[in-house]
């Protein structure tokens, strides 16, 4: 079983991967649309898996709680 520590880790470098790409995204709005396009994409897919993220640690949580 993945420790609540390494979820909260793993949770972090993807909230700064996410950070990273929606900016890329926005820069790149007025310049090359395809690959503003396709930062967002790839945010989009990091943001869904920092919810399945949160949603594991929180029954890791309440779990722990009982």
């Amino acid at each position: 079983m993945i420790s609540t520590q390494k979820i909260i880790d793993h949770q972090n470098l993807l909230l700064t991967r996410y950070k990273m790409l929606v900016e890329q995204a926005y820069n790149l709005r007025q310049t090359d649309s395809a690959l503003s396009d396709i930062s967002e994409y790839k945010a989009i897919k990091l943001l869904h898996k920092l919810n399945k993220l949160k949603y594991l640690n929180r029954d890791l949580s309440t779990l722990q709680q009982n």
